[in-house]
């Protein structure tokens, strides 16, 4: 074979390789992309002029593949960029001196590194695009469960003080009947607890009232601490505690801002096994406060990301809470028109994040 020859059947295996990497990419989603690396490394492997000697690997961000041992010393490579960013790379290496690279190899790696990278864009505008809309879905849902909690509470007011009031009148009536009374108390202690989580249920559909002011997170943070310092003691939990600086203002009400640190701090406290930690992170960007508190537990459901912040819905085992906890908090964060967010740990626990408006 003469050398037109070998160099045309060497172009015909370049854009036959090309080919099937564009093949294999436009048929990728985000669960098969430790599959699709594979097939596009065997497929580079073969255009090149000697595969059998010839080893390909594949490295990102996301996953990495390599179709067997890469020799460093005897590589090529060409770096995989997604939005102009380095994100990983693709190479090829010889298994020994004896064979060399065409120039063409090294455009070829090139172009299938450009083509890789156009699909992990692809994929990271899909992820945001669907991350998104579940957001916007969450929002609209509890929007929803807002309005019908509001109307559910306030038409629950009016009979429950009723039953208070004519609880207390008959105690003032049955006062020699000791049987009567010991009823009435229960009557009277059943109506406050109804009267509570009715309280709560406004505070999730952004009904109550609220004293707004210039607060301090700081003295917040450190007062919650102080007054859980038994509750961490008693679970054998440990806390450690990062803020950026001694002054970070928001306009809030200070008693719910109080309740926001209060009511995560401890659920992060349940749900962190002994000896574990809970991290409390206050920060500021240029238009809000950030407080993260972090856990070690064994992280949220996909059920669990999607309903955690709705009245009545809970992880816990029946009679260790109401369900009220979050979806409280998240009442409180809409109704300081900030935003709050649950994500599962990379190793273990969960993170939630709430950004409050400066001003």
């Amino acid at each position: 074979m003469n050398t037109t020859e070998e160099a045309l059947k060497e172009r015909i295996k370049e854009l036959t390789c090309l080919y099937e990497v564009s093949s294999i990419i436009a048929n990728a989603d985000i669960d098969q992309m430790q599959e699709t690396l594979n097939a596009i490394g065997y497929s580079v492997k073969k255009g090149f002029q000697f595969p059998e000697h010839t080893e390909v690997a594949v490295d990102t961000l996301m996953c990495s593949s390599k179709t067997g041992v890469i020799n460093q010393d005897l590589s090529l490579s060409a770096q995989i960029l997604v939005f102009n960013k380095p994100n990983g790379a693709i190479i090829a290496s010889l298994k020994d001196d004896r064979s060399t690279f065409l120039k063409e190899e090294k455009q070829l790696l090139d172009t299938v590194a450009l083509k890789i990278g156009n699909l992990l864009e692809r994929l990271e505008i899909q992820q945001n695009e669907t991350s998104l809309k579940r957001q916007m879905e969450r929002a609209d849902r509890l929007g929803i469960l807002g309005e019908i909690t509001a109307g559910i509470a306030h038409e629950l007011n009016t009979p429950l003080a009723n039953i208070l009031g004519f609880a207390e009148l008959l105690q003032d009536d049955l006062s020699h009947n000791e049987r009567a009374i010991d009823d009435l108390d229960k009557i009277i202690k059943n109506a406050i607890f109804s009267r509570e989580v009715v309280k709560k249920l406004l505070f999730f559909s952004c009904e109550m009232p609220q004293e707004m002011q210039e607060v301090n997170l700081v003295p917040s943070i450190k007062n919650s601490l102080g007054l859980l310092d038994a509750s961490f003691k008693k679970a054998n939990v440990k806390y450690v505690v990062t803020i950026d600086a001694e002054e970070l203002l928001v306009k809030a009400d200070k008693i719910q801002l109080t309740q926001i640190i209060f009511n995560l701090i401890i659920n992060a406290i349940y749900f962190t096994p002994e000896n574990g930690l809970v991290t409390i992170i206050a920060k500021e960007s240029k238009s809000d406060i950030i407080l993260k508190i972090q856990d070690e537990g064994t992280g949220l459901s996909d059920e669990a990301l999607d309903k955690v912040f709705q009245p009545f819905f809970t992880t816990k085992p029946t009679g260790d809470g109401t369900g009220l906890g979050l979806s409280v908090v998240h009442g409180i964060v809409a109704s300081h028109k900030g935003t709050i967010t649950v994500e599962n740990n990379r190793g273990k626990g969960a993170t939630f994040t709430v950004s409050l408006p400066k001003s």
